[in-house]
């Protein structure tokens, strides 16, 4: 946060934070718990929303090439499209509780109400997914963010008609009313496109796709026609601008990287958790088919389920490392931008999809005519997951000063270890996804070795970037002394054995 700025000769010193009452005190409480419930209940519901996705029926004598292009490329594009859109919601409740810092029991309960809407809205989402023709999904889908968006409104209301539960900044401002307007604009632009879009879904469906599209982007299209004008107008001055500086640290900056990081473990979790309950629900044989067919021997009945649970353990890693690299690169970034923020966010919308692979890959026994598909599925999962994690690598890099610790910056210690370890899944999924084109029939022997050594490639990869740092700086150095050697020879030449 930036420092306070002083105070102006003349400029009337700023008024004191009203006092409160007892009452006050004793019915109010810190917001941190209601926090912490509310990102883990969002990143939930951004991560359920792959489950109908995960659970398309493919009919037995269907391809799963053209279950892609009929089934699940429909439902792959609205669940990215959903889950972007709960991200911002979750985006607008961060902002909202930066104004509002203290809680009692009215807010605690509008903000339970505002909760219960959002668990709502996955099973919106699979109507959307099952029926995309239809207005009536995208209309409730529409109409659960007006509500959500209200009742966020209703919560700014409410603090703003009890100043002492808001930031202490706001309190003492003499511009409530302006920050009032100003946090409400944010809240209910979203509310305000699914309201459209709601209207449009009657009479052109694929407009309302383009404005709930919108939701998404438009904080995004929005700064970037301003930077635009600023730059070729120059920035406005005036004293709307000026009111706005005080709050520029709570509303217009990135969100904390705190809470980034608590909302994507929330969603890594979450996809760990969502692979055994598939394992748990589909994998425990019938109590009478171990009786009747394998005479009550269970080991021999498990051993029909070991393509699921390789796959399971398979995923399971796949999450992990993804974990792993994602903490490993927050671990060196001081700052988000907005753009990383928005790069993190397209990550976790294909963390999410790590369900549909496991899906797909365990049914290799049961349908061997699918497996290259199957596979190549689960490739390009990882590799966009992998590669927006690597985008936000190199997005810091442009502000490294600024994002970046100085062991991970450019010639830092750590440097060229990160960008091996962000390197590894896209290329590894990338590599795995082009041999599986080319060597059709070793397809799944290819994928489980990829499976196999990647781990192993983590553990020894400190190693690996060593050894291969020593050789580049071996080799540099031969070119070096090369170079010196034919400049000595040089001038031991005559002038005129130089010319000749």
């Amino acid at each position: 946060m930036s420092a306070p700025r002083p105070q102006a000769e003349g400029e009337a010193a700023p008024a004191a934070a009203p006092p409160r009452h007892s009452g006050e005190l004793g019915s109010t409480q810190a917001s941190h718990r209601l926090l912490a419930y509310s990102d883990a209940l969002l990143s939930i519901i951004a991560t359920v929303m792959i489950l109908p996705v995960a659970h398309t029926k493919i009919h037995p004598d269907q391809t799963l090439g053209e279950s892609v292009q009929q089934l699940l490329l429909t439902k792959i594009a609205v669940y990215l499209m959903t889950f972007l859109i709960v991200t911002v919601a979750w985006a607008a409740h961060v902002r909202l509780f930066q104004v509002i810092e203290l809680i009692d029991d009215v807010l605690a309960l509008l903000n339970l109400a505002c909760m219960m809407i959002i668990t709502f809205l996955p099973y919106t989402f699979s109507l959307m997914a099952s029926f995309p023709g239809v207005p009536f999904g995208i209309f409730m889908f529409s109409t659960c963010a007006i509500v959500i968006g209200l009742i966020q409104a209703v919560i700014v209301a409410y603090g703003f008609y009890h100043p002492y539960l808001l930031n202490r900044q706001i309190q003492v401002s003499e511009n409530q009313a302006f920050y009032k307007h100003h946090i409400l604009q944010i809240i209910l632009r979203g509310p305000v496109l699914c309201f459209l879009a709601a209207i449009f879904s009657f009479f052109f469906i694929p407009m309302s796709y383009v404005l709930l599209g919108l939701v998404i982007f438009l904080p995004h299209i929005t700064r970037l026609i301003i930077w635009c004008k600023n730059k070729t107008v120059g920035p406005k001055d005036d004293e709307e601008s000026h009111r706005l500086e005080a709050l520029a640290f709570y509303l217009n900056e990135p969100l904390s990287k705190e809470r980034v990081e608590a909302f994507s473990d929330g969603v890594y979790a979450i996809v760990a958790t969502l692979l055994i309950l598939d394992i748990c629900e589909d994998n425990v044989p019938d109590s009478k088919e171990v009786k009747d067919k394998f005479h009550d021997r269970l080991t021999e009945a498990l051993s029909e389920y070991g393509p699921n649970f390789l796959a399971y353990f398979a995923s399971f890693v796949t999450t992990g490392l993804l974990w792993f690299v994602h903490h490993s690169l927050f671990l060196y970034i001081t700052k988000t931008t907005r753009f990383m923020g928005l790069l993190n966010t397209f990550s976790l919308a294909f963390i999410g999809g790590l369900p549909l692979a496991y899906q797909l890959t365990s049914e290799f026994a049961e349908k061997s005519h699918n497996e290259i598909e199957a596979i190549q599925v689960s490739c390009v999962i990882t590799f966009f997951a992998s590669i927006f994690q690597f985008a936000i690598w190199i997005t810091a890099l442009f502000h490294e000063r600024e994002t970046l610790h100085p062991l991970a910056r450019y010639g830092g210690k750590e440097h060229a270890f990160m960008f091996a370890k962000l390197a590894l899944y896209p290329c590894v999924s990338l590599g795995a996804f082009f041999l599986t084109c080319l060597l059709s029939k070793f397809s799944t022997a290819i994928f489980h070795i990829v499976q196999i050594v990647v781990p192993f490639a983590f553990l020894a990869l400190r190693i690996l970037v060593r050894i291969s740092l020593a050789i580049i700086k071996s080799m540099l150095s031969l070119s070096r002394r090369k170079n010196v050697v034919l400049d000595e020879e040089e001038t031991c030449l005559s002038p005129a054995e130089t010319l000749s």
